[in-house]
C-alpha cells in the first residue's frame, strides 16, 4: 500500500527534493496534504501533479484564489491551514519542512493525531523538546530525523548498541564566511552570506550556517532526538560536507555515514523507514574519487555562537528558545538591510544575557517566552537604526 504523505513547506529547499522523491516512487508515496508560503504559482503546479485533498495557505485571498480553481480541495490559511496539513485524516506521515518556529504547533498537532513525524523542522525541538519528546512517546508516535547531519546518527546508530556510544560526532562546512577572520566579518554583505561553499539552501538556514547558529541548534536537537548529554556531543570543521556525521564508540572506533550532498536520500530514508529502497536518478557518487577528507577543531572564538548554543542548552528550560526567537528575529533584519552582519550575534547574545528563567515551564509559557523575545529583539534593532 501506499504511504499517504502530509508535507508542510512544500515550496522550500527541503520540500522540493521530498517532492522529487515523491514523483520518482508514485508505487510508493501518494501527497495528501500539503502547505506552502508565497509561491502561488509553483503550488498550483503541485496540485495539478499530486492532486491532494487539503493545502494550508498564509493568506485568506489565496484561500479564495485557489477555492475557484480547485473547489474539490479543502484550503485554510495561516496556522489553522498548517495544522490542517498536519492533521489529516489521510495522512500516514507528517514531513516538516518549515522554517523557524512556526513548525511546533502544526508538528504537536501531528503528534496528538498520532501521526509520525519525518522532522526537518530543527526549531520545533529547540524550542520544545522536553513536550515534544514526551508527546510522542505518549501517542507511540516516532520522530524521524531528516536533516543530514541527524539522519547520518540515526542510520549509523541503527547497528550500534546505545551504551557502546561515547559521542556524538556532528559535522559543520563552516558556512559561508569560514575562512574570514572576525575582523573581516565587519564588511560582509548579504550576497556575501548566501554563497555557501557546498549546499543550495534557502535564505535563514545559509545565514544560520555562516554564524554556525544552526550547527548549534543542531547540537540541541541532537541532544533531543538521541537522549544525549551535551558532554556526549561533538562538532567538527569538515570542508567537503562528504561525511554528514558520526558516533564514537567506547572501543574507539568510528562510524560514519558518507554520501553525496543529496537531500532526497535521508528524506526518502524518513519516510521509507525501516527499509532502504533505490534512490532514482541519484547524484553521482563514487567514494574511489573522493581523494582527501579534512576534519579540524572549530575555533570557538571564531565561531561564538557555537558555544552559546551549548551553554542554553545546557541550562536548559526556555533558554534555547530564546536563542532561538532572537537569532531568527535577527537574521531576518539583516536580510531586510535593517542591521549589519555582526549585529546578529550581539543581539543573540543580549537576549540569553537579559533573560531570566521561570519555574515550572509549561509549553503554553514557553510558547509566550518566545513571543516576547522577538518584541524585545524587534526593540532593539528599531533602536540599533536610530543611532
Amino acid at each position: 500500500m501506499k504511504k499517504k504523505i502530509g508535507l508542510l513547506g512544500a515550496t522550500g529547499s527541503i520540500g522540493t527534493s521530498a517532492l522529487d522523491v515523491l514523483r520518482n516512487n508514485p508505487e510508493s508515496f501518494e501527497l495528501v496534504a500539503f502547505s506552502f508560503y508565497s509561491n502561488i504559482e509553483l503550488a498550483k503546479k503541485i496540485i495539478e501533479e499530486f492532486q491532494p485533498v487539503v493545502v494550508g495557505v498564509r493568506t485568506k485571498a489565496m484561500v479564495q484564489e485557489l477555492s475557484l480553481l480547485y473547489p474539490q480541495i479543502k484550503f485554510q490559511a495561516g496556522m489553522e491551514g498548517l495544522v490542517a496539513v498536519a492533521t489529516a485524516k489521510a495522512a500516514d506521515i507528517v514531513l516538516t519542512a518549515l522554517t523557524g518556529s512556526v513548525g511546533l504547533l502544526p508538528t504537536m498537532a501531528a503528534i496528538e493525531s498520532g501521526k509520525d513525524i519525518a522532522l526537518a523542522n530543527k526549531e520545533t525541538l529547540v524550542m520544545a523538546g522536553q513536550w515534544v519528546m514526551q508527546a510522542a512517546k505518549e501517542k507511540g508516535v516516532k520522530i524521524l530525523p531528516v536533516d543530514s547531519e541527524h539522519s547520518a546518527i540515526f542510520q549509523v546508530l541503527q547497528s550500534q548498541d546505545n551504551k557502546n556510544v561515547k559521542e556524538l560526532i556532528i559535522t559543520a562546512s563552516g558556512g559561508s564566511f569560514r575562512d574570514l577572520t572576525r575582523e573581516k566579518l565587519k564588511q560582509v554583505t548579504l550576497e556575501d552570506a548566501l554563497k555557501h561553499p557546498n549546499w543550495s539552501m534557502g535564505k535563514k538556514i545559509t545565514i544560520d550556517s555562516s554564524t554556525m547558529v544552526n550547527k548549534g541548534l543542531e547540537v540541541i536537537e541532537a541532544h533531543w532526538l538521541f537522549d544525549a548529554s551535551y558532554d556526549k556531543i561533538k562538532v567538527v570543521l569538515h570542508r567537503e560536507s562528504t561525511v554528514h556525521s558520526m558516533i564514537k564508540l567506547v572501543d574507539g572506533a568510528y562510524f560514519a555515514q558518507l554520501g553525496p550532498r543529496d537531500m532526497r536520500e535521508p528524506i526518502q530514508y524518513a519516510l521509507t523507514f525501516p527499509k532502504r529502497t533505490l534512490l532514482k536518478n541519484e547524484k553521482d557518487f563514487d567514494i574511489a574519487d573522493v581523494s582527501t577528507l579534512h576534519f579540524d577543531k572549530l575555533d570557538e572564538e571564531r565561531f561564538p555562537m557555537l558555544t552559546l548554543a551549548f551553554v542554553v542548552g545546557g541550562k536548559g528550560g526556555s533558554f534555547p528558545t530564546v536563542f532561538n526567537a532572537a537569532n531568527e528575529v535577527a537574521v531576518n533584519a539583516f536580510i531586510d538591510g535593517k542591521i549589519k552582519y555582526l549585529e546578529i550575534e550581539e543581539l543573540i547574545k543580549r537576549a540569553v544575557s537579559k533573560h531570566q528563567e521561570e519555574i515550572n515551564l509549561t509549553l503554553e509559557m514557553v510558547i509566550e517566552i518566545d513571543k516576547k523575545t522577538r518584541q524585545k529583539v524587534y526593540k532593539w534593532i528599531e533602536e540599533l537604526k536610530s543611532i
